[in-house]
C-alpha cells in the first residue's frame, strides 16, 4: 500500500499540477471520444496503449471483456453501455480482448472456475464463443487454439452490442461506428477486426482511417 499512497502523493505534486488546467476543464463535465470495453486484467491500460488523457475514455472494463446480450443480464455492463451512447453519445465503441485471457482460458475449460459460482455464471455469457471454438477449430491446440479464442470472444461481443437498442438504432442511422481489438500483451502490437475482409488485421499496418469498423446495417 505504501507504493501506491506514494503514488497517490506524486500525482498530487507533480501530474496534477502539471495538467490543472485539463482537470479544470474535465471539472465541468465529459465529453468522451470513445467507449472502451475491456478485460479487468491488470496488465491492459487502455489510457497507456492509446495514449490518451482523463476525459477522453469511456473505460467500462469486467472479465473477460464481455458484453451480454440485451435482456440477458441486467446490471452494470448494460447500464455503463446505456450511458455511455445515451447520455455521453459517444461515437466509437472499442471492445478489447488481450493475449494471455484467463477468462478465455476457462471458456475452453469451464473446470478452472469449479469454486467460483458467480464466474461461472458469467462465463455462460460466452457459451457462444465456446461453441464456435468446438464446431469450428477443434483442430487447433495450445497457444493458437487459445488466440482464437481470444479473436472470436471480441468478435461475438460486438454481435452482443448490436442487440443493445440504443447501438442498433444508431447504427442503422450510421452515427456510431464498432470496433474490435486484441492486444499482444508481450510485443505491443493490436489487431483490429475487420468487418469487410472478416479477419484481424494489424492496426498499425492498415492504410486507410477507419479500416476496422464494423459493417453498419444497410438502409
Amino acid at each position: 500500500m505504501k507504493t501506491l499512497v506514494d503514488g497517490v502523493k506524486k500525482f498530487q505534486s507533480e501530474v496534477f499540477a502539471a495538467k490543472k488546467d485539463l482537470f479544470q476543464r474535465l471539472a465541468l463535465g465529459q465529453h468522451p471520444r470513445a467507449l472502451f470495453i475491456t478485460c479487468s486484467d491488470s496488465r491492459i491500460d487502455p489510457s497507456l496503449l492509446t495514449q490518451t488523457n482523463p476525459g477522453e475514455l469511456f473505460i467500462l472494463r469486467n472479465a473477460g471483456n464481455i458484453v451480454p446480450g440485451y435482456g440477458s443480464q441486467i446490471g452494470g455492463t448494460t447500464a455503463t453501455i446505456e450511458y455511455a451512447i445515451g447520455i455521453l453519445d459517444v461515437k466509437n465503441v472499442i471492445v478489447c480482448g488481450h493475449t494471455d485471457c484467463a477468462v478465455m482460458k476457462g471458456v475452453l475449460d469451464p473446470s478452472q472456475a469449479k469454486g467460483l459460482p458467480s464466474l461461472k455464471e458469467w462465463l455462460l455469457q460466452a457459451e457462444a464463443v465456446r461453441q464456435i471454438i468446438k464446431d469450428n477449430y477443434a483442430d487447433l491446440k495450445g497457444d493458437e487454439l487459445l488466440v482464437r479464442t481470444i479473436q472470436e470472444n471480441v468478435r461475438v461481443q460486438l454481435t452482443h452490442l448490436q442487440t443493445h437498442p440504443l447501438i442498433a438504432s444508431r447504427l442503422r442511422r450510421e452515427a456510431i461506428t464498432l470496433h474490435g481489438w486484441v492486444y499482444s500483451i508481450p510485443t505491443g502490437q493490436v489487431w483490429a477486426y475487420d468487418g469487410h475482409l472478416e479477419q484481424f488485421v494489424s492496426l498499425a499496418e492498415v492504410p486507410i482511417k477507419e479500416p476496422v469498423s464494423f459493417p453498419k446495417r444497410r438502409k
